[in-house]
């Protein structure tokens, strides 16, 4: 009886934490398809009974405001893909080095050396931001895409190396002796026996790494201006330059949610075994 009780239990908190989740998705997309008068209604959720489903926002985006919207599109994407690749390699490095050899800096050991690589994601944005301001502008990287892929791969790393090391830390190091034994140098082990085999917790660290530098907001909003803007930036000049108009809002958060959702679910397989191998 009482674990019947606990199962009931974890799926309505499991249903009600869905439609927590699921609900503002739901309304983001319906609203995307509504006229002004529609949205100021109050709750019409069903198209084609509470209120007449219009393409005129979505049709508006990819014609009058094509190139408004497309080249942050494209900065996102090559911003994201590019620092979350390099901070997954440079993370996956990084965490064999410290899982396979002895470091030592003064009293400094290797789980020293990892929590320290991890407490600098803990460090808040905000704190840096100015200071990466006044460097990128004397070294001529504002308003680039390197200025912004080069801050996000160094906030990403800390992340990539702390999902890395626990994967790879459960990986025997007999595996690469017997490679050893059969002529391999370290390097091809690693590259061709090791890499294989963490292969869902590379993609894991890649999606985790390209949704934090997709939803980023403070850095793309004190780095870039107009050649460089991003989704996010694009989204919120929405609202101050004409108002709160949900129905185009909505059109553009949900064309910015479907890159991730399209990586997630291509990446789906790897991720789900990726997180549950680090879980272990």
């Amino acid at each position: 009886m009482r674990t019947r009780l606990g199962k009931v239990f974890v799926y309505a908190a499991l249903l009600a934490w869905t439609l927590v989740v699921v609900a503002p998705l739901f309304w983001m997309v319906t609203t995307s398809f509504k006229n002004p008068p529609d949205v100021f209604l109050g709750p019409r959720f069903l198209p084609g009974v509470d209120f007449a489903p219009t393409a005129r926002w979505w049709v508006r985006i990819f014609t009058v405001e094509r190139d408004t919207v497309l080249r942050p599109l494209a900065n996102s994407l090559i911003i994201a893909s590019t620092s979350a690749v390099v901070a997954t390699v440079l993370g996956a490095l990084a965490a064999y080095a410290l899982t396979r050899f002895q470091f030592k800096f003064g009293p400094m050991k290797n789980e020293n050396i990892l929590f320290w690589i991890v407490s600098q994601r803990i460090m808040p944005p905000i704190v840096v931001v100015f200071a990466v301001f006044l460097m990128f502008r004397v070294t001529r990287l504002l308003d680039t895409h390197i200025g912004l892929i080069l801050v996000y791969i160094a906030f990403n790393i800390p992340l990539a190396v702390w999902i890395m090391s626990n994967f790879l830390a459960q990986i025997p190091r007999s595996v690469e002796e017997a490679a050893t034994v059969d002529g391999a140098s370290p390097a091809t082990a690693f590259f061709r026996v090791v890499l294989p085999m963490v292969t869902p917790s590379l993609s894991a660290t890649f999606l985790i790494c390209f949704v934090f530098a997709w939803n980023e907001f403070l850095f793309s909003l004190i780095l870039s201006f107009a050649r460089t803007q991003t989704m996010p930036l694009l989204i919120a000049a929405q609202h101050f330059q004409r108002g709160p108009q949900w129905w185009d809002i909505s059109a553009l958060s949900t064309l910015a949610v479907l890159p991730p959702i399209v990586i997630t679910v291509a990446l789906q397989k790897y991720f789900v075994k990726g997180l549950t191998l680090v879980g272990k």
